[in-house]
């Protein structure tokens, strides 16, 4: 490691205020990406701005029709609350999936979303459930918020503060995992809200998450498992790594995409 500085606000005001005026600051949440980053010195921030302390930043809660996240809320907070099982279970069992115990635990909902790791999890969740992410200047609906591998639409010195997922009827994920990693090869989101079907890939995509349009027109005609049948993803359209190839990738996408919509309508 090498020397920076090391900021621990209380309130996201201060923590923007520590972002506009330090220098090369990076925001620090549950921190498993970016300190193994700078320990491998792939990345060397001057400063760190750690949000740990900001309260506000935390809490699960339902408003209505809807499930917030506070940015900072850990992964196995989402996983034991019950308020996510009993409105969005699907969202609840993904994140019991997520990493090892150490990892869950220390790990938050908005430094995975803000970061939009290629193989993430949350990204699948929020694209799916047509989730708006919530900053400390904006609201960003989820379909607008992803731009790619590692890329989102925030801005220099933009904090997501809460997420919000719509209830929907119906929903599940069904992932393939990296054994050694746990990180997603494949990864699928179902949700069904009235008439609306989306389905989100992580993992697989050569572009990072996507909403995978022909399974969905598939599934507006009958949400059930046997409307994916002969449905294959776009091996074109696929990451091929030393862990899977694209071909490969996009079968699990497929088989991925029926277990979810398995567990969804066996609830």
């Amino acid at each position: 490691m090498y020397a920076f500085d090391f900021h621990r606000p209380t309130s996201v005001r201060q923590a923007a205020a520590l972002l506009a005026k330090a220098e090369d600051a990076k925001i620090l949440a549950g921190g498993h990406t970016l300190l193994p980053t700078m320990k491998q010195r792939l990345a060397a921030p001057a400063s760190l701005v750690d949000l740990a302390r900001c309260d506000e930043l935390k809490g699960i809660e339902r408003k209505g029709r809807s499930v917030v996240i506070g940015a900072m809320t850990t992964h196995a907070e989402v996983a034991a609350s019950d308020v996510v099982r009993e409105a969005i279970p699907g969202l609840a069992e993904l994140a019991e999936l997520i990493g090892d115990p150490a990892v869950r635990h220390r790990g938050t909902i908005g430094g995975s979303l803000a970061n939009n790791d290629p193989a993430a999890d949350y990204p699948a969740a929020a694209l799916a459930l047509g989730a708006t992410i919530v900053t400390n200047r904006r609201k960003i609906e989820a379909d607008d918020y992803f731009k790619g591998m590692f890329e989102t639409a925030l801005e220099e010195g933009e904090i997501i503060t809460r997420v919000s997922f719509p209830v929907p009827a119906k929903a599940a994920y069904a992932k393939f995992r990296n054994p050694a990693s746990r990180y997603a090869l494949a990864g699928v989101f179902v949700a069904k809200r009235g008439s609306e079907v989306r389905v989100a890939v992580t993992g697989a995509g050569s572009d990072g998450v996507f909403r995978w349009g022909a399974a969905e027109e598939a599934l507006r005609t009958r949400f059930t498992a046997k409307s994916l049948d002969g449905l294959s993803a776009d091996a074109g359209k696929m990451n091929s790594d030393i862990h899977a190839g694209a071909d490969y990738r996009a079968h699990l996408v497929g088989v991925m995409a029926r277990r979810a919509v398995q567990a969804a309508t066996a609830r």
